[in-house]
């Protein structure tokens, strides 16, 4: 067996996951054994269930720090519910989720263990691809709020709320989603880097600087992302018993610009670049007959399906819900079954991003992969 090392970065932008059949699925089932006894409750309950991979090993994340993800980890995240309230059966969205900062193996196990959890379930859930800034909104919804902050696993929680260093200096991005289905909102606070360049339009900030904080509200802001960005300061300074006090500016008001000033002489708030929307929607086929993965496309209607067969529906042009869906016939080969994640970054990774998206945002967005009767809504949506 190949040595595994756990210091490499996963780098979504110049590599596949190497998975099934590989030295990191041997080494994986040789940790973990037969049975994973992480999914002793996997599923059994509606509700959310989530998993942190530590040293190639699925450990329970805390109930207290559900919501809150740190970027040099992975996560298995598991939501169980009915589709209707008369339903007798549980249905499931599976999701991985990859921080910026995971390492390969980290990012190798996560996927590699949903794919397990997946069996367990016989094949019931949808499986999500999740990577960090990019994550789909069925994701963030299920939290009130969502929180990413910088660190893992080798380094610790480091409790934003800890009573902190003298010399701290940290940046919070805040900003607020609904979800189109239920109008649920959400509350997205991202550890960014406290430099000029992190400083976007349209967005509203806090910077920590241990006994100081400052938020700043910028013009293009939501006031509901005002009030809950000014919630999230609040609840720092209570767990840090007000040893700490709050300033709060507003963009073009007094004190804008010594806020400015925190990150360099000359800074200003910058516009955030937004790909084009384009409506060109693609179906294909996906064959391993060959011995080697090949895509043949066909018209995108729900009658290119067949039960045979696995298919690749591409919306990554859509600027509201952008992902890449992978539908498996109930008679599709195995081969296609268990490697239809590994199939769809590889079409992400060889496709050519369109003229003003970066590869980072090409190659990231969700990929969502189904079993032939157990579709959601949006993707049939999606077929005419």
């Amino acid at each position: 067996m190949a040595h595994l090392t756990k210091a490499k970065v996963y780098d979504i932008e110049d590599s596949n996951i190497a998975l099934l059949g590989s030295d990191l699925e041997k080494h994986v089932r040789q940790e973990a054994g037969e049975l994973e006894p992480a999914w002793e409750d996997a599923g059994k309950a509606e509700g959310l269930q989530i998993w942190r991979i530590e040293n190639f090993h699925v450990v329970p994340w805390p109930n207290e720090r559900y919501g809150t993800f740190y970027d040099g980890d992975s996560y298995i995240v598991l939501y169980t519910f009915k589709k209707t309230p008369e339903a007798k059966s549980l249905s499931y969205d599976l999701h991985f989720w990859l921080g910026q900062h995971t390492t390969q193996d980290e990012a190798g196990t996560a996927a590699y263990k949903t794919v397990e959890l997946d069996g367990l379930l016989h094949g019931k859930p949808i499986q999500f691809r999740e990577v960090q800034s990019y994550e789909s909104t069925r994701f963030l919804t299920y939290f009130p709020r969502f929180t990413c902050l910088k660190g893992g696993v080798a380094s610790g929680f480091h409790h934003v709320a800890a009573t902190p260093p003298l010399n701290i200096r940290k940046l919070y991005r805040i900003t607020l989603i609904k979800a189109p289905s239920n109008g649920r909102s959400t509350l997205i606070v991202r550890e960014v880097a406290p430099v000029a360049e992190s400083l976007v339009e349209g967005d509203t900030y806090v910077l920590d600087k241990g006994e100081n904080l400052l938020q700043l509200n910028t013009r293009m802001s939501a006031g509901q992302e005002k009030f809950k960005a000014a919630e999230f300061a609040q609840s720092i300074m209570n767990e840090r018993q007000s040893q700490c006090s709050l300033e709060v500016f507003d963009e073009g008001g007094s004190g804008f610009g010594r806020f400015l000033a925190e990150f360099g002489e000359g800074t200003v708030l910058r516009k955030e670049d937004t790909p084009v929307e384009r409506h060109d929607r693609s179906l294909f086929r996906l064959s391993d007959a060959s011995g080697e993965v090949k895509f043949e496309q066909l018209d995108a209607v729900r009658t290119s399906l067949s039960t045979m067969d696995a298919f690749l529906l591409d919306d990554s042009s859509s600027l509201t819900q952008p992902a890449i869906y992978v539908w498996i016939g109930k008679r599709a080969s195995l081969n296609e079954r268990r490697l239809a994640m590994q199939y769809a970054q590889r079409y992400l990774y060889k496709k050519q991003p369109p003229s003003g998206v970066s590869k980072a945002r090409s190659v990231a967005i969700p990929i969502v992969r189904m079993q032939e009767g157990d579709e959601p809504d949006d993707f049939l949506d999606l077929l005419l």
